[in-house]
């Protein structure tokens, strides 16, 4: 199993793939055991991609201690060092944006091209959506809770009473996916420490130092990092592009064209 220790963690990772260099830095949820991983997208045939589960989360540790997330960029600065890995391009997706944005400041030698995608600076700039305050919740209502808010044309009665069915099998899959690896230990704990540094986020005041290649894309119905988030986001990084894709938080695998204009970008062959 590739393991490698990496600052206090025993950290699981899997490179996969030929071609440019890939860092994709996984969401919340982020666990490679779990289907699709960044290695199931379209990404896969372009790319040499490194793929990690992140303090907290999957197969990697998760000490009961306070997270931050200079933390998770920090570890993942220190991944790139023990798989000698210089610099390379960057996808953060999510919470994983959250933590791109913090490598490409504290870390700017090991960004080449950067994705931001469905994420937020935190701050001034606006903050994702406060999951940690539905931990507490039945596991029911939360799930109904994600996928209202993942996607926001669900809470549209129009929408909704045309897709029930789509809807019920949504609610099943969540609750399946939150099932899984409820046993382990330390999960909670991990899933909780994680929930606490993403509450604290915030580059907004210095987005602006930011001096690279910076893509910015979301989608147009996502209710986690609304559409609003992003426009701050570009606005503070000088040169960014920015992008919309039908979908919510899952525009990428809702709309054909999301990975193709990533591909693109990341390929420097943006028309």
């Amino acid at each position: 199993m590739p393991f490698v220790s990496v600052r206090d963690l025993q950290m699981y990772y899997e490179i996969r793939g030929t071609g440019q260099r890939l860092l994709s830095i996984s969401g919340t949820g982020g666990d490679l055991r779990r289907s699709p991983t960044i290695f199931d997208s379209p990404l896969a045939p372009h790319f040499k991609i490194l793929a990690y589960d992140q303090r907290g989360l999957g197969q990697t540790s998760k000490p009961d201690i306070p997270y931050t997330i200079a933390d998770y960029a920090a570890d993942a600065d220190s991944l790139l060092n023990a798989v000698g890995w210089e610099s390379a391009h960057v996808i953060g997706i999510s919470f994983g944006g959250m933590v791109a944005q913090e490598l490409a400041l504290s870390y700017p030698h090991r960004v080449e091209r950067l994705v931001l995608a469905c994420t937020s600076s935190g701050g001034a700039g606006g903050s994702s959506y406060p999951l940690h305050e539905l931990v507490n919740l039945p596991i029911e209502e939360v799930a109904h809770r994600q996928i209202t808010i993942a996607d926001t044309r669900w809470q549209e009665e129009a929408w909704l009473s045309s897709r029930t069915a789509q809807f019920q099998d949504l609610v099943k899959l969540t609750l399946a996916a939150a099932q899984e690896g409820v046993d382990e230990p330390s999960r909670e704990i991990g899933r909780r420490r994680q929930l606490e540094a993403r509450a604290a986020h915030d580059t907004y005041n210095r987005l602006s130092q930011l001096h690279l290649p910076v893509y910015i894309c979301g989608g147009h119905h996502d209710g986690i990092s609304p559409p609003a988030n992003l426009e701050v986001i570009h606005k503070q990084i000088p040169g960014s592009y920015l992008e919309f894709f039908k979908g919510g938080h899952r525009f990428l695998y809702q709309d054909p064209q999301a990975f193709k204009r990533v591909i693109a970008f990341l390929q420097n062959k943006f028309d």
